[in-house]
């Protein structure tokens, strides 16, 4: 049985996403609320797949699971983990909240330990420019900017600020960073390319934090979060050619979870009363990230069913 790298947990977070972007649309907009739990559901059917396929590594393959921990890029897509897991006790919220509860419990925990050892390494120095990657957001940025959501969606806004203050300023700071590296290395190999990606998530995902948090009220910051994230998602297009000489893999569903925020946002922005160009954008991008997502479902499964998905097994000795 071959074992799942870490960065698989991208598709349930770009899934989870999905839904929660429905969430918002289906009665913005009056759509059929089918679409919304089909979408939520499935978000969270191969969360806990991956869940068991990634505990499954742990036991069975400690060393792989080890290496990839040890590894300066790939260790990082490990707080997907944590970042899918509260999206989906915010996805059980509406069903249970005891089950819901529970699962925020044990992923806000993991995060908060993930991220601090994670992102502790990066401050102990001996980084080489290449391990560089638009990947070091998600342990510090990423993990906390869904963990100030989560708190939000379960009444605790206070305790999201302290997340929300955590993610804003790691994010400012590891920016400039990645945007360093970019400017003053080689270019990145074609097989990273994908991971840019990522770029989109931060402005977009922390504005939908923000709105949580302020009570949703869209006023010149939250729409300013909207303004990066917009600008982030036209130079993503301008670099797709350049991005796209790398063949689909399920790396690109880095780009899943900015593609699915950038519209939440625009929708929680319109549906607080923001007008202007929201009221284009907001349409556009919910049904481009329609697109998007639904495309990457389609590419992931033709691979899946062509066996080329997982990575071969190594043979038992």
């Amino acid at each position: 049985m071959p074992a799942i790298p870490a960065s698989f947990f991208g598709i349930a977070v770009g899934l989870l996403a999905m839904g929660n972007a429905w969430r918002v649309a289906t009665p913005l907009w009056h759509l059929p609320r089918d679409i919304e739990h089909a979408v939520t559901w499935s978000g969270i059917a191969v969360w806990f797949a991956l869940l068991a396929l990634y505990a499954w590594k742990w036991l069975h393959r400690g060393d792989e699971a080890r290496a990839e921990m040890n590894h300066p890029v790939q260790s990082s897509f490990a707080a997907l983990g944590p970042v899918a897991s509260m999206l989906a006790a915010m996805a059980l919220l509406p069903w249970s909240r005891p089950v819901a509860l529970a699962v925020f419990a044990v992923a806000v925990t993991a995060q908060l330990v993930l991220g601090l050892w994670l992102y502790g390494r990066v401050w102990q120095g001996g980084r080489q420019p290449e391990t560089v990657t638009p990947a070091i957001y998600l342990p510090a940025v990423a993990q906390n900017f869904v963990a100030g959501t989560a708190a939000a969606s379960f009444g605790w806004p206070h305790l999201g600020m302290l997340f929300f203050g955590a993610g804003l300023f790691s994010w400012l700071a590891i920016e400039s960073l990645i945007l360093g590296r970019a400017a003053l290395q080689p270019p990145m190999p074609e097989a990273q390319r994908p991971v840019l990606g990522i770029q989109l998530a931060p402005a977009v995902v922390g504005g939908v934090t923000y709105l949580s948090l302020n009570g949703g009220v869209p006023d010149l910051f939250a729409q300013i979060l909207l303004g990066y994230g917009l600008y982030q998602a036209l130079l993503l297009l301008r670099l797709l050619p350049w991005i796209a000489r790398q063949p689909f893999a399920p790396s690109y569903w880095a780009f899943s979870f900015g593609v699915a925020a950038l519209p939440t946002l625009a929708m929680r922005l319109l549906a607080a009363g923001a007008g202007g160009p929201l009221e284009w954008i907001a349409p556009a991008s919910f049904a481009a990230a329609n697109l998007i997502v639904g495309l990457l479902v389609l590419k992931t499964l033709g691979l899946l069913l062509r066996g080329r998905l997982l990575p071969a097994a190594t043979p038992s000795r």
